[in-house]
């Protein structure tokens, strides 16, 4: 266990002006306090807080930090008290202590409406003062390393919340190191058997590329010697769980591995990090769409680097970061760095605390000033988890403003990031020029340009495409929006069908004069209880014309069983609200799938069957699919993404879900974009993948063909999307391919 000398000495190392005697009283204290406690491994409780305070050093964090860390456990486990420690060490390390104690008695991974709570607490815990986030991270550093002494089930939890929300936390305020450590340690915990698989399988690759790592290190030493950049190279394998979170989004399985060595190079100069690029460039062969310059555009947290891949010797693919030895600092110690080599003559806690210049604390106050607005918390929840996992793209706006989303982000997202309204009047995107689906991943420096109608709101399916959760909660209020206006709709018409019966005009003023009478506080209030049959329309009638006498009793076309379910009604609420459920059914083997056919279609509330026939492109089982209504052809069945359905007014959609009798599997056409290096056997590679899939190549065409890059379109018959998917995964695995993209057109 460390002495209480060497932690004092630890600090005054990179902080001469540090309070030692401070530091000492804490250490004191606390050992003192937690007196012969003992952990689950037998050892002094105080080794903890002890290891904590030293993790934090290597931060260079101050001394009020340091004494925060010594003391976070004293007021949850001990008797003392929160007024005592502001006596003894002041209202700011108490302030800290405190935060650390409220944030322990919190359950992450609880149920979700719990869970959302107390992540609210969490964030507004660290809100105040970002290092009580830095000790909480160092505390739950500790916990992971010793968690072999921990019961099986409070690994599995602890592991759990750390992976879903302090390792994120941790990469969110630019702490890459931390936050690959706790992935690590949280991924042996839960999956032993997947990170045993991964370390022995790098083990196998290790010794095939036995000195790969040292040849591509003498290879660049030298290159940038000869062209004079003064530098530092270290080279590395990657973290098992990184290969492994890159397996699950890729889909790709353990014998598939290519890019599991990582290089960094760092330089004396901004200059020197884009001369240095252009050795790599020049030394090895580049493989297209895996450059990224976040020099020019940093990470939200204040992360600086350029990063590329290039086939290097042995046709091994290597990853490199070029930076600067301060973006090092910053990309290695994050939020801490950013206070530290700032401005050297501010005191870090100051730095810490304020941060107010921008940095990686922007972010966590951004989402603070969210969560006080008062939206759902699970929504809040769900927003929160999916920024804080997804690493980011920058796109720009036709006009240049920078626009940072998260990796896989649609147009969509875009939309809703630039303005809610444009994200509800959204109907297509032109991404660096040329018109693309709504559901194309956007990539770093797209310009894009979202094309509006006025007359248009999102599809409810969006919901399932966007990434972000302010796309995801504005999709969802404007469908219920929608719903509520179609209600509103029918009811309007049913109370002026009544009142024409009973010979009484209707009028909007007529009925707001009473609207309290009828127990209600709106005008759509009352139409939409009409329609959904809450409210009897006599009683509208009543109140509006006490002598009038309703002629007949008129219902609603329907009474819904619940939201989702329009029930059975008659044709006429079809042609008033031109949406009906229906099940997609292939009733003639003939048709093939090819989309040009017609098939029967049972839909609810019409009767007998109606003909249905796909767009040109087609459509696989699993896609999300719309139907329009053709008048004089029936219905055709388009994508959810499909450029075509802007074509369409969009009250002429109706909303279609696939109903396969899986007695009867059927192939479905889809088409694919591939890009691929102009190799002997490349097109051998890419029939070998379709054909170990299981998949079909229906046709095959060259649409274009430069020196070393061939753009083919290949049409494949598949099963489902799933199935699709799996094809597509396992094309982008091979090396000679830079690029797979379903087409849609």
């Amino acid at each position: 266990m460390m002495r209480q000398y060497e932690l004092v000495e630890r600090v005054l190392k990179y902080d001469p002006k540090a309070d030692e005697a401070i530091l000492n009283r804490a250490y004191v204290y606390a050992m003192r306090a937690h007196g012969h406690q003992k952990r689950a491994s037998g050892d002094p409780y105080f080794s903890h807080p002890l290891e904590v305070a030293a993790i934090l050093t290597e931060l260079k964090l101050d001394d009020a930090t340091i004494s925060a860390a010594l003391l976070h456990d004293v007021i949850e486990d001990t008797d003392a008290t929160r007024a005592e420690i502001d006596s003894l060490f002041g209202a700011e390390i108490g302030a800290l202590v405190d935060g650390l104690t409220k944030i322990k008695r919190l359950d992450l991974v609880s149920k979700k409406a719990e869970q959302a709570e107390n992540f609210r607490k969490l964030l507004i815990a660290i809100s105040s003062d970002i290092r009580v986030l830095l000790v909480k991270l160092a505390d739950r550093l500790h916990n992971m390393r010793t968690m072999e002494h921990m019961k099986p089930a409070s690994r599995e939890r602890i592991s759990q919340e750390t992976i879903d929300i302090y390792a994120p936390l941790a990469g969110r305020m630019g702490m890459q190191h931390l936050r690959e450590e706790l992935e690590e340690l949280s991924f042996r915990w839960l999956n032993p058997e997947a990170h045993k698989a991964v370390v022995d399988k790098l083990v196998t690759i290790r010794k095939r590329n036995l000195g790969l790592v040292e040849e591509i290190t003498r290879a660049l030493k030298e290159r940038l010697d000869e062209a004079g950049i003064r530098h530092e190279i270290s080279g590395r394998e990657k973290k098992p769980y990184s290969i492994w979170s890159k397996m699950q989004n890729k889909q790709i399985s353990l014998e598939q591995l290519s890019d599991i060595y990582a290089f960094r190079i760092i330089t004396e100069s901004l200059d020197d990090c884009y001369r240095a690029l252009g050795v790599a460039h020049s030394t090895w062969r580049t493989v297209p769409g895996r450059f990224k310059d976040y020099i020019s555009t940093p990470k939200q947290n204040g992360y600086q680097s350029v990063h590329t891949t290039v086939v290097g010797p042995r046709h091994q693919r290597v990853e490199m970061q070029i930076r600067t030895r301060d973006m090092h600092n910053v990309a290695e110690y994050g939020v801490a760095a950013h206070a530290i080599y700032k401005d050297a003559s501010k005191r870090t806690s100051e730095a810490l605390a304020k941060d107010k210049d921008g940095g990686p604390y922007i972010w966590l106050r951004h989402l603070v000033e969210t969560l006080l607005e008062g939206a759902n918390p699970e929504e809040f929840l769900e927003h929160t988890k999916l920024e804080l996992f997804q690493d980011q793209v920058f796109c720009f706006t036709p006009k240049g403003r920078l626009i940072a989303l998260p990796h896989n982000a649609t147009p969509i997202d875009f939309a809703y990031a630039v303005h809610t309204d444009v994200g509800n009047r959204a109907m297509g995107a032109i991404i660096n020029g040329r018109q693309q689906p709504i559901d194309t991943r956007l990539r770093n420096g797209d310009e894009v340009d979202i094309l509006v109608s006025e007359n248009r709101s999102p599809p409810a399916a969006w919901e399932g495409i966007a990434v972000t959760g302010r796309a995801r909660s504005a999709i969802r209020r404007a469908a219920r929006d929608a719903v509520r206006k179609q209600y509103a709709e029918l009811g309007r018409h049913l109370i002026w069908t009544a009142f024409d019966r009973a010979g009484v005009e209707y009028a909007d003023d007529k009925l707001k004069r009473v609207i309290s009478r009828l127990a209600h506080r709106s005008l759509d209030d009352v139409l939409v209880a009409v329609a959904r049959n809450e409210l009897p329309v006599g009683d509208v009638l009543k109140a509006v014309a006490p002598e009038a006498k309703l002629a007949a009793p008129v219902q609603p076309l329907h009474k819904p069983r619940n939201r989702h379910d329009h029930g059975q009604g008659q044709e006429g609420w079809f042609v008033l609200n031109k949406v009906i459920n229906l099940k997609f059914r292939q009733a003639d083997s003939s048709v093939e799938g090819n989309g040009k056919g017609n098939v029967g279609l049972p839909i609810r509330g019409i009767g007998g069957d109606m003909p249905v026939s796909f767009e040109e492109a087609g459509a696989v089982p699993g896609d999300r699919i719309v139907g329009v209504l053709v008048p004089g052809q029936g219905i055709r069945i388009f994508q959810i993404h499909s450029p075509r359905l802007a074509d369409h007014e969009h009250d002429s959609w109706i909303d279609v879900t696939w109903d396969i009798d899986p007695q009867r599997p059927e192939r479905f056409p889809a088409r694919l974009s591939v890009t691929a290096l102009n190799e002997p056997g490349t097109l051998a590679q890419i029939a070998q993948v379709i054909g170990e899939k299981d998949g079909n190549i229906d046709n095959l065409r060259m649409v274009s063909r430069a020196a070393d890059f061939t753009v083919m379109m290949i049409e494949v018959e598949v099963w489902d999307l799933a199935h699709l998917n799996q094809i597509i995964f396992g094309l982008k695995s091979k090396s000679a391919v830079s690029k797979v993209e379903r087409v849609f057109a």
